[in-house]
């Protein structure tokens, strides 16, 4: 028989938290809600018209494509009708969405809503990437300071891939289960129990165009790196390059540039949801120099350079 995404949630809140009333699932089914929304409008972008630009301008200074504006109000639409979410902040919005919920609003939710979105001109692989923060007791309605909490205080992230198949990932921090789209019944059905990373792989990922442009200890890696055997794999969709790392092995870097010395992707909404998986599947996630869950965040775009992969290839740089 199979086990959907909504069966696997409730089988694992019975089982670690008896006590639940059911309003984390009832969260969860919202994400994976917009992700069938999200889904379907890809599979059809063009032929309905929204391959390309919006004609905006987001926070981050990047231009908006048509499907960044739709999945994100797919999301805001589906998450904030739940009431128990107390905020949503998205990639794409300057401020969080704050909602006046003090005796039900549990839950933070943060989320990029379309990572990649201008590979959809070229048909690449894209996804949307999601954390969830539980709202501290006892703040009332401001819950800005709730926000920035470390990623080791995340209590579920995860990211769906759309691909050749549409996949859903997540952990609870208790392992790291995948999920497959079945289009025959529009559900999201169990296909990966238990994602291990393994220890080691044979592939690293990196934009090694910026190679000039990153500090020295990258290149030398990456060099050493080669001379043992490993090749260079990068698709330039971070959910798709992490997953094939979730999966296979070896290691991404996004380093700090010239440019970007505090490195390019954000940290609340990226790295913390794909250091959090990495982990609870048995890998590493580093800003070069410290544990990318242990950072204490200071604005809720901040930026940080990002490695994430296997323990040996991780462990083996040194910044």
């Amino acid at each position: 028989m199979i086990v959907t995404v909504q069966q696997h949630i409730m089988f694992e809140q019975r089982r670690r938290h008896p006590e639940a009333r059911g309003r984390f699932s009832w969260l969860l089914s919202g994400l994976t809600l917009a992700a069938k929304m999200i889904e379907a409008q890809i599979r059809r972008a063009g032929i309905n018209d929204l391959i390309g630009s919006a004609g905006g301008i987001n926070v981050q200074g990047e231009a908006q494509q048509k499907l960044d504006v739709y999945a994100n109000q797919a999301l805001l639409h589906c998450l904030g009708v739940r009431d128990s979410v107390a905020a949503l902040i998205s990639e794409e919005n300057e401020e969080p969405f704050v909602f006046d919920r003090a005796e039900t609003g549990e839950y933070i939710i943060i989320f990029d809503p379309l990572d990649g979105s201008s590979n959809i001109d070229v048909n690449v692989n894209v996804g949307t990437i999601f954390s969830i923060l539980r709202r501290p007791p006892g703040i009332g309605n401001d819950v800005s300071a709730a926000i920035l909490q470390q990623g080791k205080k995340q209590i579920a992230a995860g990211y769906v891939l759309y691909g050749p198949s549409t996949m859903l990932v997540y952990t609870t921090g208790d392992g790291v289960f995948g999920f497959t789209l079945d289009p025959a019944i529009g559900a999201f059905v169990l296909s990966h129990d238990h994602i291990r990373m393994p220890e080691r792989g044979s592939v690293y990922s990196v934009n090694e165009a910026n190679t000039d442009s990153f500090p020295p200890a990258y290149p030398q890696y990456f060099a050493a790196l080669r001379k043992s055997g490993y090749s260079s794999r990068y698709i330039g969709s971070l959910v798709a390059d992490f997953h094939r790392t979730l999966l296979k092995g070896g290691v991404f870097f996004y380093p700090p540039t010239r440019s970007h010395p505090g490195g390019k992707l954000r940290l609340l909404y990226e790295a913390n949801p794909l250091a959090f998986i990495a982990e609870q599947a048995g890998g590493m996630a580093t800003n070069g120099s410290a544990r990318v869950l242990e950072i204490t965040p200071k604005d809720i775009h901040q930026r940080t350079p990002f490695i994430i992969g296997s323990p040996a290839e991780v462990s083996g740089f040194s910044s």
